[in-house]
């Protein structure tokens, strides 16, 4: 609709400035010629004669501004000045909408600002040289100034009225052709949901049972891959659960000390980041606020840093800032890393979505933890429940992942 309008408008626009342009342009032309045939002590009719060389034939040239009726039609007004400034005549219509002192008034003012042409109030005037005496011939522009400010409010009205039922029409088969959409989004959400509370209790008795069984067995190959798989899909389960119950309902919210929450959950990962024989850098502004739920600030916190972890690239540098940003905290996670192509950045929040398929593969041969690409899709879902914003960048061969978060109203408590 803002498009619509937008189209609209300006097609408006043209129409309405072409058209009082052509008609001005047109009525200058006329009084230009006007002033040209004006003679002094002479009546306008004689002045204004066919043009008798007007050529005749198939193709005739257009008609001289002179020959046409609306020269005829139109009204005009003359004040003849001679150079020292004396009315030598005044040439006033019949209606005498305007008085002689009026006229020449205005004449005198433009002979004086050294105008030749243009628009006074409803007059248009065109200043002449006719050798010993100065010409300023005058046309009424009303009925064009009247006719172009009604062809405009009309045009407002009805088109404002068309507007106002393309929108409604707009609206009605946006949401009939977006509903179907919303459907699926909302069956895909209740699947999610249903289908992580449904493995929820096989998982944990397979589980229960394997932990059993490897009590009478004692170490057992075949058995350590099902518990190790079990515990994978024990993961995949939680991460389906929180996905859910993220998006599903707007969390509890407080004022925080986003500060303080942030450097405890950092706190556990550095001995893991030291243990992979990475550096960890820590900038962490102190006593920012912001209100929102402590528990997802913190499960989107390690999100981030397990997500450098597990991506720590050949530099084996993870940093982690937190500032604020005029009216927001910007929490940084970046970790060296190879590049990743700009039009995969924006997909790294989709659910289920790797940079390389073949990852899981390559983590179950060497014993690491799968990764099902839904971590990000987390952090995405709490960012937004706390209406802030997430996105990933490389820069310098360094991925970097911000969350920006508005501030508390009171920034400071006391």
């Amino acid at each position: 609709m803002t498009a619509l309008v937008l189209v609209w408008a300006g097609t408006l626009g043209i129409i309405y400035g072409t058209s009082y342009y052509q008609v001005s342009r047109q009525n200058h032309e006329m009084l230009k010629r006007h002033a040209q045939l004006y003679v002094l002590g002479q009546p306008r009719a004689a002045s204004a004669l066919p043009d008798p060389e007007q050529p005749k034939g198939p193709d005739p040239l257009p008609p001289r501004p002179e020959n046409t009726p609306a020269f005829h039609l139109s009204t005009f007004y003359s004040v003849a000045v001679s150079k020292e400034g004396r009315i030598l005549a005044v040439e006033n219509s019949q209606t005498a909408l305007y008085t002689d002192e009026t006229l020449t008034g205005t004449a005198l003012a433009l002979i004086g600002e050294q105008r030749t042409e243009g628009s006074a109030g409803r007059l248009l005037f065109q200043v002449e040289d006719k050798g010993f005496y100065t010409l300023v011939a005058f046309m009424d522009n009303t009925i064009v100034r009247e006719s172009m400010t009604t062809l405009f409010r009309y045009t407002l009205i009805f088109g404002g009225l068309a507007i106002l039922v393309l929108f409604f029409l707009a609206r009605y088969l946006a949401l009939r052709i977006v509903q179907p959409l919303e459907d699926s989004y909302q069956k895909q959400r209740q699947f999610i949901s249903d289908a992580g509370h449904e493995l929820k209790t096989p998982v944990s008795v397979i589980c229960v049972n394997a932990d059993l069984l490897a009590r009478e067995l004692g170490e057992n190959q075949w058995l350590s891959n099902i518990q190790y798989e079990n515990r994978q899909m024990s993961e995949l389960v939680s991460q389906l659960l929180d996905l859910a119950r993220t998006e599903a309902a707007a969390p509890q919210k407080e004022l925080l000390d986003f500060s303080r929450l942030i450097q405890g959950e950092a706190l556990p990962f550095e001995s893991m980041i030291y243990e992979k024989g990475f550096t960890f850098s820590c900038q962490i502004t102190d006593r920012l606020y912001v209100r929102g739920n402590s528990t997802q600030l913190r499960q989107l916190t390690a999100i981030l840093l397990e997500n450098a972890l597990a991506h720590c690239g050949p530099g084996k540098e993870i940093s982690l800032t937190l500032k604020r940003r005029h009216h927001f905290v910007l929490l940084s996670v970046a970790n060296d890393g190879p590049a990743i192509p700009p039009e995969q950045l924006s997909q790294l929040f989709q659910r289920f979505y790797r940079l390389d398929p073949a990852r899981s593969e390559e983590d179950s041969d060497d014993g690491g933890e799968k990764h099902y690409g839904l971590g990000l899709a987390i952090a995405k879902a709490i960012t937004e429940a706390h209406q802030g914003r997430i996105e990933a960048s490389c820069e310098n061969g360094r991925v970097v992942f911000s969350v920006r978060l508005s501030c508390a109203s009171n920034n400071r408590l006391d």
